[in-house]
């Protein structure tokens, strides 16, 4: 299993960044990696939903199932990937005064043997941390004035 943490400071309030991070679907809008994502359970989001995320890695392409774990308004925001990489991933938002919010993306992933087991993870490690914290800049950039 791989861990990797991306963090970044939004220049928005904390409410703000929450409502944005918690649109699931408008996370193609700044998630590099992702292409579409499709709901798979009715009724709101919150613990126990589920949607699919098409994703895109240059010519990996992967569908990834998921559902949500831990649902904090404002706090917190988690998942666990069920496809053929498996793992969690949870988002942190902690207030950096009255108009920044930091946030904190952390991912723990295992790869399927076809995808290179440990040795898969200890390649893909540096990639998928550049992508993360590409992302984020990306989430950030949406908060720019």
């Amino acid at each position: 299993m791989i861990a990797i943490r991306a963090e970044i400071v939004v220049e928005a309030p904390l409410e703000t960044v929450w409502a944005d991070l918690a649109d699931i679907g408008s996370h193609i809008e700044w998630m590099i990696d992702a292409v579409a994502i499709r709901f798979t359970s009715p009724g709101e989001l919150g613990v126990g939903s589920t949607f699919d995320v098409a994703t895109r890695l240059g010519p990996i392409r992967l569908n990834d199932p998921l559902e949500i774990t831990e649902w904090q308004p404002a706090r917190a925001l988690a998942v666990r990937h069920g496809g053929a990489v498996t793992g969690t991933g949870r988002f942190t938002l902690e207030s950096v005064g009255e108009s920044r919010t930091r946030v904190i993306r952390v991912e723990r992933l295992n790869f399927p043997w076809w995808m290179g087991g440990p040795l898969g993870e200890v390649v893909a490690t540096p990639i998928l941390r550049t992508l993360f914290r590409a992302s984020l800049r990306a989430f950030a950039a949406r908060h720019d004035i």
